[in-house]
């Protein structure tokens, strides 16, 4: 049983049957009975209409045209011909072979059941499947309440004054980052996409010679004068595994690899999506990593 708060503040008691296997899903009835605000019918609710008994209520009295006339909806799975166990509208009693079409009607039919897996899809594509998500958006129903507070009334189409309805909306940055970080990784650590990286370009130089870091430096100060943002290694006690451990584990999508190969001019370009490792001159190094994708 559901209570409806009308736009005009008369409040409906409606009802809505479902399957015994179902439960409710309470946004599918808000969405329903839009835009009237619904809640689980109250003792008062239950007061005014005294052929309603707690429990075991049976759609027998139900319906627009019943003697209680209380508007009942059923869900789709409750078909014409199909026959249910349900309340006697007597305490302590149930009916059992009470049939659609023939013992009882409905003035309509609402979705408002929770969704499970195997349920046929909306759109016809086969049965639906779960899996688990991760919210990024926001959209809050804070209905009447704060605009009742605040006054908050504009003219309905009737040219009378009406109490606005309000809802919020928002998108989680930080969560985005989450998503994207669970999204693109693999056993070795973080795959950043090229659009939201932290860094177009990681540079790490490794080996002692002072040439490595020269040549480094130089390509840093390059690569930057080409508008990229540019992550420097230059740890020189560090050796080259822990550095290429951190770069997979930092995922930045092109890594610049500037080793002994330096003094001979040439870096390898490392793509840390697909793993490939390409040599290239220095004097290209720019070239190839600002190029049209």
């Amino acid at each position: 049983m559901l209570a409806l708060r009308h736009l005009d503040g008369t409040r409906e008691v409606v009802a809505v049957g479902l399957p015994g296997d179902r439960e409710v899903d309470m946004k599918r009835v808000e969405v329903a009975f839009y835009p009237a605000e619904v809640e689980a019918a109250g003792e008062a609710d239950f007061a005014k209409h005294p052929l309603l008994v707690k429990g075991y209520i049976g759609p027998q009295i139900l319906g627009s045209e019943s003697e209680t006339g209380i508007r009942y909806y059923v869900d789709p799975r409750i078909v014409s011909g199909s026959s249910w166990v349900t309340g006697s509208n007597a305490h302590g009693v149930h009916v059992k072979g009470l049939v659609m079409g023939r013992d009882f009607t409905a003035d309509g039919v609402y979705e408002v059941a929770q969704v499970r897996e195997g349920d046929p899809a909306p759109d016809g594509s086969g049965p639906i499947e779960t899996a688990r998500g991760m919210e990024i958006g926001h959209v809050f129903q804070l209905g009447r309440k704060y605009a009742e507070i605040l006054g908050l009334k504009v003219l309905d189409e009737n040219g009378k004054q009406v109490t606005v309805t309000m809802g919020s909306y928002g998108i989680g940055v930080t969560r985005i980052l989450a998503v994207i970080a669970e999204s693109n990784n693999d056993d070795k650590g973080l795959v950043w996409p090229a659009n939201v990286a932290p860094f177009d370009v990681h540079v790490v130089a490794t080996g002692k010679d002072a040439v490595v870091y020269e040549v480094a430096e130089e390509l840093v100060s390059a690569l930057e004068g080409a508008r990229l943002d540019v992550l420097y290694d230059d740890r020189p006690k560090v050796s080259p595994g822990v550095k290429f451990g951190d770069a997979e584990l930092l995922g930045v999508p092109k890594i610049v690899i500037v080793g002994r190969s330096a003094a001979e001019g040439v870096v390898e370009l490392w793509d840390r999506a697909s793993g490939e490792r390409i040599p290239v001159p220095i004097a290209e190094a720019v070239a190839s990593l600002t190029a049209p994708r």
